[in-house]
């Protein structure tokens, strides 16, 4: 007997590929469990399926670094922050933060399929006692091309995990002129924003001209750090909340196209926010 549950959670990350560089992804979670019934007839109840799953996810990938550590030129040290970790390929990156800001895997690249045996595998290690097999898939929304885009970022401010510097989401992206939604308005800045880095300029340190930009802050959690290269990053003049990113998209566009620019922007999978600027 199978029980399965579709979209049960959402995982948001970000991960590190030797074609992409530093890649925010958000995936569905959708889950099956084989056992034998229970004598209520169930195999397990749905109320404590999804706490169990969503909090191990919560407590483990989700909001972090996803880091192969066995593909070249990724290297990974300790240091005061907690962990160093290095990568060469496609670009040089660096980031410091407390360990629990990155999940470390034994592979040469992240795959979705092999990441969602992982998770069923460490869920198995302790099972409700008639579960006996989990399969979990990973699955991205539908975004049609050119309408949605990756990026990663940190929130010094946030009480929770999104404080870490480098985790990231796949998100839509929605722009109107004029009250018309404009398509080659949104392909653009898809395309520009695609796997970015966004960064809030408090958190410079050093010279934002330079090659390599710099990035660091104290949070709840610990102290945390990233340098990029410059093309890599768009430097924002506030924090990286959906919030300021919808408003910083429409007053971005506003001042080259004129006219009402609203911008729909989401953070990951159903949930973000809209802002609206009339030059």
């Amino acid at each position: 007997m199978s029980l399965f549950v579709h979209s049960l959670t959402a995982l948001d990350a970000s991960y590190w590929s030797a074609e992409q560089g530093l890649v925010g992804a958000s995936w569905q979670i959708d889950i099956e469990l084989d056992g034998e019934l229970g004598e209520d007839g169930m195999l397990f109840d749905f109320g404590e399926v999804k706490p169990w799953i969503k909090e191990h996810i919560d407590n483990t990938l989700d909001h972090t670094l996803l880091v192969p550590t066995q593909m070249p030129g990724v290297s990974v040290q300790e240091c005061v922050e907690g962990l160093c970790i290095r990568a060469q390929l496609p670009y040089p990156m660096e980031v410091r933060a407390p360990r629990q800001a990155f999940t470390l895997l034994p592979w040469t690249d992240i795959d979705p399929e092999r990441l969602g045996q992982y998770i069923a595998e460490q869920l198995m290690k302790r099972p409700p006692h008639n579960i006996t097999d989990i399969r979990i898939t990973l699955r991205q929304e539908n975004i049609a091309e050119g309408y949605g885009y990756g990026y990663s970022h940190g929130l010094k401010k946030h009480a929770g995990n999104c404080q870490r510097i480098a985790h990231g989401h796949r998100s839509r992206l929605g722009i109107w002129k004029d009250g018309e939604l404009d398509e080659a308005l949104i392909r653009y800045w898809c395309q520009r924003l695609a796997n970015i880095y966004l960064a809030d300029e408090e958190d410079l340190v050093g010279n934002e001209e330079d090659d390599t930009l710099r990035f660091a802050y104290q949070a709840k959690q610990g102290h945390f750090r990233i340098q990029l290269p410059r093309e890599r990053v768009i430097v924002m003049p506030t924090s990286t909340t959906v919030e300021h990113i919808a408003h910083w998209l429409a007053t971005e566009i506003s001042l080259v196209q004129g006219g009402r620019i609203r911008v729909q922007a989401f953070e990951g999978i159903g949930k973000g926010a809209t802002a609206e600027v009339e030059a």
